[in-house]
């Protein structure tokens, strides 16, 4: 279960800045990422605050910050930007109108304030992985991310279900207090249900536009990939890890 990451960095100059959307990849990404030599002192944590998250994802904010030891900074769209895009949809209403009204959302909420993220960092590193989704299969562990102009490194892309959660559960990790009520995948509170058995883990993501587009427009090669057919990534499990029902 190697990430490849300490190899990756060792040849990066620069800051170096990881996506944390408390996911349990991210989780495991943070601690992969925190043991590595090569990132001391250079090394950055940083979350999208959509001003939409479930309470329990605050507290688990608080309680990974504790855990880790580590600030995970906040960055999140003007109150300006925000209130114009309330004002534009209806609040939330009508980010089911469309997919495109969603992405809107997703766009002002999320890839706006990574651009401030990323600015000054020479890569940043995610927790996405190839078994999470169609979409993301053929994922990388070190890629080039065109739109942010910097290197992108995926350090669990080749993890499986059982690996991760082997390893969340090795480094007695917490996790995102929603998993052990049938969550599987966790973002916006308007935007998140829980799965049933059987589903796809991200189909509790914009679960109304029925798989048209499972991503939120920050991975802009996975959300091109999400609007044509692609084959599901193999993996070792029945497609829920056994962490989530812990």
């Amino acid at each position: 279960m190697e990430s490849g990451i300490e190899q990756i960095v060792e040849k990066i100059s620069g800051n170096v800045a990881l996506a944390f959307s408390h996911q349990a990849e991210d989780a495991a990404a943070l601690h992969i990422a925190l043991s590595c030599k090569a990132l001391r002192g250079r090394f950055f944590a940083f979350t999208l605050d959509t001003r939409r998250f479930f309470p329990e994802t605050e507290t688990y904010h608080a309680d990974c910050e504790a855990f880790f030891g580590i600030k995970i900074t906040k960055y999140s769209a003007s109150d300006a930007d925000i209130n114009a895009l309330e004002m534009e949809l209806d609040g939330i209403e009508r980010i089911r109108d469309s997919v495109e009204n969603r992405l809107h959302c997703c766009h002002v909420r999320k890839a706006m304030p990574l651009k401030a993220a990323l600015a000054g960092k020479s890569a940043w590193i995610t927790g996405l992985r190839a078994a999470q989704a169609a979409s993301r299969a053929g994922l990388n562990i070190l890629e080039w991310d065109g739109e942010n102009k910097l290197v992108k490194i995926n350090p669990l892309a080749a993890w499986t279900d059982d690996e991760l959660d082997s390893y969340i559960k090795t480094n007695n990790i917490p996790l995102h207090p929603l998993y052990k009520k049938g969550f599987t995948s966790i973002g916006c509170a308007p935007c998140t249900r829980a799965t049933a058995p059987g589903e796809d883990r991200r189909a509790g993501r914009w679960w109304w536009e029925n798989g048209a587009c499972v991503e939120c427009g920050i991975h802009a090669r996975e959300a091109a990939l999400a609007r044509k057919p692609a084959a599901k990534p193999e993996t070792k499990t029945s497609g829920r890890l056994s962490i989530i029902n812990g």
